[in-house]
């Protein structure tokens, strides 16, 4: 029960006002908030989830760059050419039969330590980045998995808030190598790269050893090679339309794949969604007897003010109001990656079930103030100014370029993108169209790269040939885009984007000197 004083129906809540402009939650799920008929499924969906509620309480690490040392080098990559031969990320045989092999010849490490774990079509490691701040302000030992990485291999495994070093990257692989070995003789198919690095992140974590874990799934979530945990608390970030041939052509059914993290008991922590996404989470909930805190309605952002090299947020967390934190993230979307962020935070810690009130308000805005997210909106030279992002599907493509408009005062903005060929680039493109004065289409080195005259071709279609440049080499394309930003006496007033894949970035980042 909340020690919180009973709402009139008839007395408008400024929270909730407040989310009724700021969230995305479906009307359908507002209309049973609000007492009115809901729909039959969502009815059943309401009446049989476990809802988190408060129980009272008043309203980091840089991109690491090539080991100095040229032994540990030349031993990173060999390592690095060994995880090569394997199958890529985005090649996948939809089990965990091989990975639970592997935890299970290496002592199941994944079940030493709690964890929380995250899924979602955008901002899954932002979101990671903000837990891990959180928990390691509170004094625990974390351990973090993300996934992919901008510059370095080493950036997808994080203990204490830094990736490991090289080092301790070769030497974990090393250590579980000759049980690779055994799975891939007993298997039909050979580990792959992905489980490879799971496998690692899990024993590393185990032998730090970490207070708790902070997973990001690789893809989907039922078959993904990290959903071998039983974690305790599981985010589900924003879910819309990416990977459609291997998930589903809906949010309704890529939420399916997604909800496959949602074990028996445990804490839902449910970023505002689609109503189709919605309703397949909660009857997932329903199902494993799962608790679920939705934002939008037991959490959320209350304000949000640009600030210099931010953002000002009032977040409403599962056991109160938390106020003047300053998060060094641009754009909405962050401001609401923080708000799940920190539910899961207050999950972890039984806030709103086992104990009542919020967490210490200096902490968590000391946590907050140490967030950083490399290639996410990221500033990485000046005169002019060049921002990188990873938006690399439509729908991070229109957050990003919403923060832009909110966050930089460009008078012309040159963007440069290098897209993989599995994407929607149409849509991509579609959504920066209002805020490229030009665009500069190039390749990154990735074989998954789409050829910079295929790109071009539809760029043309979207910008018309009078705004579109192409430089097949990405060095060649952020000359010819800074060289533009500073055409017609624009050099304080204009900028660049570099745009379109986290391969993308992690390449320009080291181009401009970042690692």
């Amino acid at each position: 029960m909340s020690d919180l004083p009973p709402n009139d129906p008839n007395e408008s809540d400024p929270f909730e006002e407040i989310v009724a402009t700021e969230t995305g939650l479906p009307q359908a799920l507002n209309s049973v908030r609000a007492g009115e008929t809901p729909t039959p499924d969502l009815a059943v969906i309401e009446a049989g989830s476990r809802t988190l509620r408060a129980q009272g309480g008043p309203p980091q690490a840089e991109v690491p760059a090539r080991p100095a040392d040229p032994e540990a080098d030349r031993a990173l990559r060999e390592v690095e050419a060994e995880l090569a031969t394997r199958w890529g990320e985005t090649k996948l045989e939809p089990s965990v039969s091989r990975i639970s092999a592997l935890m299970d010849v290496l002592g199941e490490p994944q079940r030493s330590y709690p964890s929380i774990h995250i899924t979602g079509t955008n901002g899954k490691t932002s979101t990671a980045r903000m837990v891990e701040a959180l928990l390691g302000a509170f004094e625990l030992r974390t351990g973090r998995y993300t996934s992919p990485h901008v510059q370095s291999i080493t950036e997808r495994i994080s203990l204490d808030g830094a990736p490991v070093s090289a080092e301790r990257f070769i030497e974990t692989y090393r250590d579980i190598k000759p049980y690779i070995d055994m799975v891939d003789a007993s298997q039909e198919y050979r580990l792959s790269f992905f489980e490879v690095l799971t496998g690692m992140a899990y024993a590393a974590f185990a032998d730090a050893p970490v207070d708790v874990a902070v997973v990001e799934v690789g893809m989907g979530g039922s078959w993904d090679a990290t959903n071998v945990i039983d974690a305790g608390v599981a985010v589900v970030t924003p879910i819309d339309l990416d990977h459609t041939d291997r998930l589903g052509s809906t949010p309704g059914e890529i939420a399916r794949e997604k909800a496959g993290i949602v074990k028996q008991d445990a804490t839902v922590i449910m970023a505002q969604q689609p109503v189709d996404a919605a309703q397949v989470l909660l009857k997932k909930a329903v199902e494993v007897d799962a608790t679920v805190a939705r934002e939008g309605l037991e959490f959320g952002v209350v304000s949000r003010e640009v600030a210099v090299g931010g953002q000002l947020l009032t977040l409403r967390g599962l056991g109160g109001e938390y106020g003047e934190v300053y998060l060094p993230l641009h754009g909405a979307y962050q401001a609401h990656n923080a708000a799940v962020a920190l539910a899961a935070v207050e999950a972890f810690f039984g806030v709103g079930s086992q104990r009542p009130g919020p967490l210490d308000g200096d902490t968590v805005r000391r946590a907050f103030a140490s967030v950083s997210s490399p290639g996410r909106l990221e500033v990485v030279r000046r005169s002019p100014t060049v921002v990188l992002d990873a938006a690399h599907n439509p729908a991070g493509a229109r957050a990003t370029a919403d923060a832009l408009s909110e966050a930089f005062d460009f008078s012309r903005l040159i963007g440069v993108v290098g897209v993989s060929g599995d994407k929607n680039v149409r849509g991509l493109l579609e959504a920066f169209e209002p805020v490229f004065a030009e665009v500069v289409i190039t390749q990154n080195s990735s074989h998954r790269a789409m050829d910079a005259d295929v790109l071009a071709a539809i760029a043309v279609e979207v910008f018309g040939e009078e705004r579109v440049q192409v430089e097949p080499r990405l060095p060649d394309a952020l000359e010819a885009a800074i060289t533009l930003a500073e055409e017609q006496g624009e050099y304080a007033g204009a900028g660049v984007l570099v745009t379109g894949s986290v391969i993308t970035v992690g390449e320009a980042r080291l181009l401009l000197g970042k690692g």
